[in-house]
């Protein structure tokens, strides 16, 4: 049995995790278990530690998907990630369906 592919959505710098809203439903439905990340903004280092958390709890392949400010704290979270089939990726504009 194939696993799903998890994506982990990370909001950028004024924002929050539920900034995802309209976008965690499309990818559900296309199959993929969706997590938003909340990430505290109270330092780089901190939004990575909490971003790296997330990704070590995923079983299975697992996207990481961050707008703006995120695309950092991604890519830290990405070094040495538990998870090796993972991938980074960064959105700095708008996702639409």
């Amino acid at each position: 049995m194939e696993s799903k592919t998890n994506i982990v959505l990370v909001h950028g710098a004024w924002a929050d995790g539920s900034s995802w809203g309209k976008v965690i439903p499309i990818l559900q439905q296309k199959g993929f278990n969706v997590t938003a990340a909340q990430i505290p903004l109270t330092s780089l280092a901190d939004d990575i530690v909490v971003t790296r958390n997330l990704l070590a709890a995923q079983k299975g392949p697992t996207v990481l998907a961050g707008h703006s400010y995120a695309g950092v704290v991604i890519s830290g979270a990405a070094n040495d990630a538990p998870n090796p089939q993972s991938s980074c990726e960064s959105c700095s504009h708008g996702l639409s369906p």
